[in-house]
């Protein structure tokens, strides 16, 4: 089978593991950077460039579209799509993720647990934000954030307004959320292949820290996750339509509440912690999804495509309300 990984690095340990399974499984695999393909648009016609010549046919697409391409990188992948070629967490899929408040709606409507969450782009109602969300401290974010980038944490109301108006000022969009003491600095990282938990740990955040992210320090070890937590991680990566994600979630008192999901999840840390063959498991799901969605139609493409709109405007008239 002819795979195709889109990343902007072939040597980063993700990237490499997955080509390294790839072709052990007998697959012959390609890297190539998002940003190197021209997209071409015409009626009738959807098609890629890389380098002036057109993209060759692949069986199947592994997208690893880091948060500084986001925008370009959904556009090729979604370019893959319209063409029918069968992508492993399709650009509306990625989107979902990327967007916090956006991912946290769609799990509140099908009643998996959050931390209470508020998004706000005026300093007026503040203290009643506040409120909501528990007080002091507070978890302030960066919407579109990822590894602890972006992520704060204000322990005073006159902290809270500090960071609220510097990054309105800069025209960031933010979210405050409640700080689940009961985590005290730690979180479960799951990942879900093809509905399954393959792998999870507990990352414990190192002294001073309060953000449980690998890179930021943390340490991960290997857990055996109750039925609640696997549940909860699966509904998680199924309310967002992804194949392959990592679902981070707090140890709360009355169970999981899911913090965040990522659909292009690192796995050094997770392999290293649990010594599981992760990138062999998105190997495998990769190459029988591919096989499913072989010889797509274009009736087939619109009504994906059609899907796609109609989970947009699903989402945006629940924002609205």
């Amino acid at each position: 089978m002819r795979m195709l990984v889109l990343s902007r690095n072939a040597s980063l340990y993700s990237t490499s593991r997955i080509v390294l399974a790839a072709r052990s499984r007998g697959h012959d695999v390609s890297v190539i950077d998002p940003l190197d393909f021209q997209i071409v648009v015409s009626k009738g016609l959807a098609s890629l460039l890389v380098g002036g010549d057109k993209v060759s046919r692949y069986d199947v697409v592994m997208p690893r579209i880091g948060a500084s391409i986001t925008n370009y990188g959904l556009a090729v992948v979604r370019q893959f799509d319209m063409m029918g070629v069968p992508v492993v967490n399709g650009s509306v899929a990625i989107a979902r993720s990327r967007d916090k408040l956006r991912a946290l709606q769609l799990l509140t409507q099908l009643g998996i647990d959050v931390p209470t969450t508020i998004c706000a782009r005026s300093p007026i109602g503040l203290e009643a934000a506040l409120d909501l969300v528990g007080g002091c401290p507070a978890i302030v974010k960066l919407q579109q954030g990822t590894q602890g980038i972006g992520t704060m944490i204000a322990d005073s109301p006159q902290a809270a307004h500090s960071l609220l108006e510097t990054l309105w000022a800069m025209g960031q969009d933010i979210v405050l959320q409640e700080y689940v003491r009961e985590s005290k600095g730690r979180d479960v990282r799951a990942i879900v292949v093809g509905g399954k938990v393959i792998a999870a740990m507990r990352r414990v955040a190192k002294k001073g820290e309060f953000r449980a992210n690998l890179h930021r320090g943390a340490k991960g070890t290997v857990v055996t996750l109750p039925v609640a937590y696997k549940r909860a991680a699966i509904g998680a990566a199924r309310a967002m339509g992804l194949g392959v994600a990592g679902v981070d979630m707090l140890e709360g008192h009355k169970g999981p509440r899911i913090l965040e999901i990522n659909s292009s999840p690192g796995l050094e840390g997770i392999e290293r912690a649990s010594g599981i063959d992760v990138a062999g498991a998105i190997v495998d799901y990769a190459e029988a999804y591919g096989r499913e969605h072989a010889g797509t139609t274009r009736a087939q493409i619109r009504r994906r495509i059609d899907d796609g709109a109609q989970a947009e405007r699903k989402t945006k008239r629940s924002r609205a309300s």
